[in-house]
């Protein structure tokens, strides 16, 4: 792509930190919500219910010690950590509105009633990222190990599916190997995995839903944040951090091709703070990657240009998520040096009109309720100030609200 395809930038001085010789961030994200519990399902429910760290910059070892995790920070007001339960309505089929989320503090996924918190775990292998959920009610998840598989409707674990990629000894952290983002074709058929390998570049791998086998391995960018596909299934979208760009994948030839999305330039490489993280993807196929509260870089993979939009709110922006009516939803962990404060919520309508709702620290990932109207934003966080919960966010009111569960949970999805 030519320089006069993108829009660059030097770096507006509050983004600039007094260390920048080391990257940042670390998920993923989910798609697919279905409708709110009904009044039914959820008194049935209430029967069985009681009541980016600075690493290395070569993804090696980060503020955690590229290991075992360092124990979590916790933001003042935090909901207090919820122990992974055992499931308390065994036999019951999983209702519609629970929340799935991916617990990358632990080795499991945790369902969480709506109103009440969680009620079930599934151990699905070590540090769950990103998750998806396909319309036969199987969860995806990627976790360290292999894409785990479990069926959502009786909340039971039907294995996992081993990589072929070499990650290296399996760890956690922020700069672990292993599956980042992962997504579903429109049929169902294939599911794309973002693998990250430490010190190289990252991996796409296919795998067949039927036979449960990866198929294919497409070379990628770095670090493979999200992975996205479009519409109508014919391209596969790898939004790559520590590449500073986004790699599409043709889904019948697996020939790819690499977008620069730079908006601020490239300036630091690996130590940059200001790189791609999430994309959402417009019914029209343009990709929305939204920078810092400033700036929304569009791609249109049909020409590979990108062009940028002005946004409103001051902070690092990580999961998107659009709603139905096309509604941008983008969580900020806060303006860079901040110390993770002053988090929040952009929606952004269509016509780049924006609200922008304070969270009580930092979050990650975002799902939305199949009507439009709630949010559900993780606040596992890929770097340190983490909690164990989800904030439900009254998209029309701007209310927010704190529901306990998880264990630092990222990927979520609305069941």
């Amino acid at each position: 792509m030519t320089a006069t395809e993108r829009e660059t930038a030097t770096p507006h001085p509050r983004h600039r930190r007094t260390s920048d010789a080391t990257p940042t961030d670390g998920r993923a994200r989910l798609r697919r919500p279905r409708a709110l519990l009904t009044p039914v399902l959820a008194s049935v429910l209430a029967g069985v219910l009681a009541g980016c760290a600075p690493g290395d910059g070569a993804g090696g070892a980060a503020a955690d010690g590229g290991g075992p995790s360092a124990a979590p920070s916790r933001t003042a007001g935090a909901a207090p950590p919820a122990t992974t339960p055992a499931d308390r309505s065994p036999g019951t089929t999983t209702p519609e509105g629970t929340l799935l989320v991916a617990d990358f503090g632990g080795d499991t996924v945790t369902f969480l009633h709506p109103e009440r918190g969680p009620f079930a775990s599934v151990r699905v292998g070590t540090a769950p990222y990103g998750l998806v959920v396909g319309a036969d009610g199987r969860a995806w998840i990627a976790t360290a190990e292999g894409v785990a598989i479990v069926d959502t409707h009786t909340r039971k674990s039907l294995g996992r599916v081993p990589y072929r990629t070499g990650t290296g000894p399996v760890t956690d952290g922020e700069y672990r190997g292993g599956g980042m983002g992962i997504a579903l074709a429109p049929d169902g058929r294939r599911l794309y995995v973002g693998v990250n390998v430490p010190d190289g570049p990252g991996a796409l791998e296919v795998v067949d839903t039927a036979t449960r086998a990866v198929t294919d391995v497409v070379p990628v960018g770095r670090r493979p944040f999200d992975v996205d596909v479009s519409p109508d299934g014919a391209e596969v979208y790898a939004t790559n951090h520590d590449s500073f760009d986004v790699t599409a994948v043709r889904a019948d030839t697996l020939a790819t091709r690499r977008f620069e999305v730079a908006p601020y330039g490239t300036e630091g490489g690996l130590g940059s703070w200001l790189k791609p993280h999430y994309a959402a993807v417009r019914p029209d196929g343009r990709l929305l990657l939204p920078f810092e509260g400033e700036r929304l870089a569009v791609l249109d993979p049909r020409t590979g240009r990108v062009t940028i939009e002005r946004m409103t709110a001051n902070t690092h922006q990580h999961g998107t998520t659009l709603t139905p009516d096309g509604t941008l939803l983008a969580v900020g962990t806060g303006p860079i040096g901040s110390g993770d404060r002053e988090a929040s919520l952009t929606i952004r309508a269509e016509d780049g009109t924006e609200r922008v709702v304070p969270l009580d620290g930092p979050h990650e990932d975002v799902a939305v309720s199949a009507d439009g109207r709630t949010a559900y934003v993780t606040g596992g966080f890929t770097r340190e100030g983490h909690w164990d919960g989800v904030t439900v966010v009254d998209l029309g009111e701007g209310t927010t609200r704190r529901l306990p569960g998880g264990e630092r949970p990222l990927g979520i999805a609305v069941l």
